[in-house]
């Protein structure tokens, strides 16, 4: 961690560079090679289920209700479940989380076109109207075609990230060559 002022700028715009530049590589991986971004996703998330599932099994075995030591139970079971099916089938835990996306995109948007019509908004209806059309079309979609909308989000995911890589490359530029400045105007406060 930087000691002065000087150092902190210095450290900051190479941190924010360094960012950026990790962004924009991954956002190409993901571009290039979408079904290994999808494959090391739910790899990730199977890995994350595993850790959740355990955690809930040994939650199941501290003292507590038993009620509520039968519902950690059978969540370990489930959690520790969906991990092995990740890291077995993971083409089709892949499809089945983008069917689950879907599913949530679609309630979510039926709940934003009831708030639409609600008696307190704070936007304009025809705006939270078609957030919620939005939502419903994009939900229906993943759930009609789950293979292929998982590499469209892939796709969104890449270019979403060669964007912030290359906002936070431009960033971490103009804090290097505005260092003097920002030094001048932090150490005059």
């Amino acid at each position: 961690m930087p000691t002065d002022l000087s150092d902190f700028v210095t450290w900051s715009w190479k941190v924010l560079v360094t960012q950026g530049v990790i962004a924009v590589i991954l956002g190409i991986v993901a571009l290039v090679w979408p079904n290994i971004t999808i494959l090391a996703l739910v790899v990730i998330w199977g890995v994350w289920a595993l850790v959740d599932g355990i955690a809930m099994g040994a939650a199941a075995f501290r003292p507590g209700p038993t009620g509520q030591r039968i519902l950690f139970g059978i969540m370990a079971l489930i959690g520790i479940a969906a991990a092995f099916f990740a890291f077995f089938r993971p083409g089709l835990t892949a499809a089945a989380l983008t069917w689950v996306l879907g599913i949530w995109l679609i309630v979510r948007g039926l709940f934003e076109l009831f708030g639409a019509f609600s008696s307190t908004r704070s936007a304009p209806r025809w705006l939270l109207v078609l957030g919620a059309l939005l939502d419903l079309l994009l939900g229906i979609l993943f759930v009609a075609n789950p293979g292929t909308s998982v590499v469209a989000i892939i796709w969104l995911i890449g270019i979403v990230a060669i964007a912030w890589g290359i906002v936070f490359i431009v960033l971490g530029l103009i804090v290097r060559s505005r260092s003097s400045e920002i030094e001048t105007a932090l150490s005059q406060t």
